[in-house]
Formats: structure tokens, sequence, C-alpha cells
């Protein structure tokens, strides 16, 4: 399985950018569907993007849809999130996220979570 490490979070103002990464562990990155999800206070947590292992094909929640961009370099086996006009309400520890992965003809049930990193979005 692969291993993954996010960065780029931290405290921000509210209508601010911010853009998180995620590394993985391995160039076996480029066989994985990958997400982002996010974990507000006192809250469970919760599916923010995610993207085809090809990066052809994305999908967003509604709370984030036309202010977050999920994309992918896998060369550099590396997944984003470009948020733009940050809200107080995406405030959360947020989570890269891979699974399933392709094998061959087959689809693996992997499922990978990184670390998180910390969002504050400020008033």
């Amino acid at each position: 399985q692969v291993q993954l490490r996010e960065s780029g979070g931290g405290l921000v103002q509210a209508g601010a950018s911010l853009r998180l990464s995620c590394v993985a562990s391995d160039d076996i990155f480029s066989d994985y569907r990958m997400g982002w999800f996010r974990q507000p206070p006192g809250k469970g947590r919760e599916f923010v993007a995610r993207i085809s292992s090809s990066g052809d094909s994305t999908d967003y929640s509604e709370s984030v849809k036309g202010r977050f961009t999920i994309s992918r370099d896998n060369a550099k086996r590396t997944l984003y999130l470009q948020m733009n006009s940050v809200k107080l309400e995406d405030t959360a520890v947020y989570y890269c996220n891979a699974g399933p992965r392709r094998s061959g003809n087959l689809i693996l049930p992997e499922n990978v979570w990184g670390q998180g990193t910390q969002v504050t979005v400020s008033s």
C-alpha cells in the first residue's frame, strides 16, 4: 500500500486561498483514485472531492463546488487541493485518501489515509 503525507494547512483569513498537497510514497500512486476528506471540529469526517487515477474525472461536494479544485500530478506522486474563497465553515482537519486501486483488470478495495493537515479559517 502507498503511504500518504499531507502538507499546506494553516491559518488563513476568510476569502483567501490555500493549496494543500499530498505526496505519496510510491509510483503506484497513479493506480489509485484519490480524494480529499475533512473533519470539522466536533463533527464526523466528510467527503470534499475525488479524482480518478488518470485525472480526467473529478467530483465535489456541494459545499465546495466552484471554490475548490482537486488535481494530481502522477509524475510527482502528488495530489492537490486548491482552496479559493475559503469560508469559516471550511475549518477542519483535511485528509488525503487513496483507494480503490487498479491492478491490471482488477479493482482492489484499498483504502489508505494520510495523517491530516489542519486548516483554520479566521474572520
